[in-house]
C-alpha cells in the first residue's frame, strides 16, 4: 500500500468543504483532480470513503475513521515540517537543573534584543546531556560528568559550588562550610543529572549517600531534614525552597559549565549562543557586579 499525504490532505479538504468544487477552489487544482486522488485513495484502501450526490459529499462509517486519523497524520506531517525548517528561526538549549541560574533571564532578554529573528527556547529535561543525546535540544548547558569527546563543546564559566542544608540544621547558622562538615551527614545525590560525586572526599572519610531522581527530589529530601546537599551555585537562585538554606563552600573544586552540541550540522546559532553566555558569565565576575 502506497498512500501519499496529497491523498489524505484531498480527503480532508472535500469533507470540510462540503464539494469537489470547493474543494478543488482551496486546494489550488482543478475538480477533476481532487476526484481522482479520492478514488485513488479509496482504491489504495479498498474501501468507500464518500457518499455522494449531486448536492453534496458526506463520509461513509469507513470514511469517518479514516478522516480522524488523516487529520492526526497531516497535523504531525506539518510538525515534522516545521521542525525541519526552524533551525534557523528556533533555538533549542536544553538543561537538567538550574539553566543559567540567575543569568537565565538576562540571557533571555539579551538574546531577544540581539537575535529577534531566533526564538529562544529553554527545555528542562532530566537527562545527563540535557536532552541534546534524545534530541529535545540544539544545544545544553551541562554540569554533570559526561563524557565530552561524544559532543562539541565549550566551557562557559566556573561555578562555585554550595552545600545544601535544612533551614533547622546547626551547620545552617554558619556563613560558609567545608566538605569536611558534611562528612557524618546523609548526602543527596542525583546520579543522573547531578554534578556531585563522592570523590570530592578522601575515600576514609566519605559521606553516607542518598540517591534521588531529579532536582525536586533533591530539594524535598533536603527540607525534610533527611539529608544535606553539594551543588553549583546556579541551584542557589534557580531553586530557592522553603526549609532549604545555602552555604559556600570554602574548599571545594568549581562546577565546569559546559554548552554542548552535535559535532555533525551545528545549529547556526551555536556560535552566537557560545560568545553571549561567555560574556554574561564574565560580566558577573567583574567587580562592579
Amino acid at each position: 500500500m502506497d498512500l501519499e499525504v496529497r491523498q489524505l490532505r484531498c480527503l480532508v479538504a472535500v469533507v470540510d468543504a462540503g464539494t469537489f468544487t470547493d474543494a478543488a477552489i482551496e486546494l489550488g487544482v482543478s475538480q477533476a483532480a481532487v476526484s481522482r486522488t479520492v478514488m485513488a485513495l479509496e482504491r489504495e484502501l479498498g474501501v468507500r470513503l464518500l457518499h455522494r450526490t449531486s448536492r453534496s459529499v458526506t463520509p461513509t462509517t469507513a470514511g469517518v475513521r479514516v478522516l480522524a486519523r488523516a487529520r492526526q497524520v497531516l497535523a504531525e506531517v506539518d510538525e515534522l515540517v516545521i521542525e525541519a525548517t526552524s533551525g534557523h528561526s528556533r533555538l533549542r538549549i536544553g538543561h537538567a537543573w538550574s539553566a543559567l541560574g540567575r543569568l537565565t533571564t538576562e540571557f533571555q532578554r539579551r538574546w531577544a534584543g540581539e537575535h529577534p529573528g531566533i526564538e529562544l527556547q529553554l527545555i528542562r529535561t532530566n537527562t545527563a546531556t540535557g536532552g541534546l543525546a534524545e534530541g529535545l535540544c540544539d544545544l545544553a548547558v551541562v554540569r554533570t560528568h559526561i563524557d565530552l569527546r561524544r559532543f562539541a563543546h565549550a566551557t562557559v564559566a566556573q561555578e562555585r559550588r554550595y552545600a545544601a542544608l535544612p533551614a533547622d540544621d546547626p551547620l545552617a547558622r554558619k556563613r560558609t562550610l567545608t566538605l569536611d562538615q558534611l562528612r557524618d551527614r546523609t548526602l543527596s545525590i542525583d546520579r543522573r543529572t547531578g554534578s556531585t560525586t563522592v570523590d570530592l572526599w578522601p575515600e576514609e572519610a566519605r559521606p553516607k549517600i542518598e540517591y534521588t531522581h531529579d532536582v525536586d527530589d533533591w530539594l524535598a529530601a533536603i527540607a525534610s531534614g533527611r539529608c544535606v546537599g553539594v551543588t553549583p551555585q546556579a541551584t542557589t537562585t534557580q531553586y530557592r525552597r522553603d526549609g532549604v538554606v545555602y552555604r559556600p563552600l570554602r574548599d571545594a573544586p568549581p562546577v565546569d559549565v559546559h554548552l554542548i552540541w552535535h559535532r555533525q550540522d551545528p545549529h547556526p546559532a551555536t556560535e552566537a549562543a557560545v560568545a553571549l553566555l561567555t560574556s554574561l558569565f564574565q560580566e558577573s565576575r567583574s567587580p562592579t557586579n
